[in-house]
């Protein structure tokens, strides 16, 4: 079993300047292949050595370190890996094997908008997801005005939420999102979020995070990647193939579709 954990500055780095400590992480999946029906197949199964899944090995001896104030991006064609990496550093899936160790307050924005209820108001909705962010409503009461302003849809507050479109629930969920103030944020492909007006809104705030917060973004844009980052890594096949600059690693993912 592998390991997950908030760390110190001592336990990843003597000079602390390293936010994100990744080691030989190992995170795979089991995918049923034959259903066992009743109790005695199941037996029978087990008898002939068939499981009745097989392993898929996701993550594989995946190692890298972010320095405190770094924003690195990950790539790699669907199914390589990047998300599933993405979301076992937020804690949501836990490593098979390996260490992470995380210095700091972590915010992931990977699922905008998971906890809107579509049957309450966009009030009540801004109020309820920023309970999940961990504010009280006092805090909210002094952001909510900036939260509808920065999303664009003031005019939509006391409408039920099923009566937006998903590209308008989407910004809603960014502009609450941002309010947290994290050590760490993860991204993944919220830059697409809206139309050519809001990305760009969206792109300056991602502009004032560098070098004051510790970013990792997952994205298909090599077009963000070498304006935003400092720094990329190209995953395939659930290894790294490639760390280096955003430009090397830009180039090397563009030259696996040729």
């Amino acid at each position: 079993m592998g390991k997950y954990k908030i760390g110190t500055r001592k336990e990843i780095s003597t000079n602390g300047d390293i936010a994100i400590h990744v080691s030989n992480l190992y995170k795979g999946f089991k995918l049923p292949t034959e259903r066992a029906f009743g109790l005695k197949q199941a037996f029978f199964n087990r008898l002939k050595g068939i499981k009745g899944y097989k392993e898929q090995k996701v993550l594989n001896d995946i190692s890298f370190d972010v320095k405190k104030g770094e924003f690195v991006g990950i790539v790699g064609r669907n199914g390589s890996g990047k998300s599933t990496l993405l979301k076992t550093l937020a804690g949501i899936y836990y490593p098979q094997k390996g260490e992470i160790i995380i210095d700091g307050n972590l915010i992931p924005f990977i699922e905008l908008g998971v906890g809107f209820n579509p049957e309450l108001t966009g009030r009540e909705n801004v109020y309820l997801n920023g309970a999940m962010l961990g504010f009280s409503n006092k805090e909210v009461d002094t952001m909510y005005d900036e939260i509808w302003k920065f999303a664009e849809l003031e005019q939509f507050q006391n409408q039920k939420l099923k009566n937006y479109s998903s590209g308008m629930q989407v910004r809603l969920a960014f502009s609450i999102a941002i309010r947290a103030k994290g050590d760490i944020l993860l991204l993944d492909e919220v830059l697409a979020v809206g139309d050519a007006a809001f990305q760009q809104k969206c792109n300056n705030y991602f502009k004032s995070l560098h070098g004051n917060q510790t970013v990792i973004l997952v994205t298909h844009s090599m077009e963000n990647i070498t304006k935003f980052c400092d720094r990329a890594i190209l995953i395939e096949n659930g290894k790294i193939t490639l760390d280096g600059t955003p430009k090397t690693v830009a180039k090397a993912y563009k030259n696996l579709w040729s």
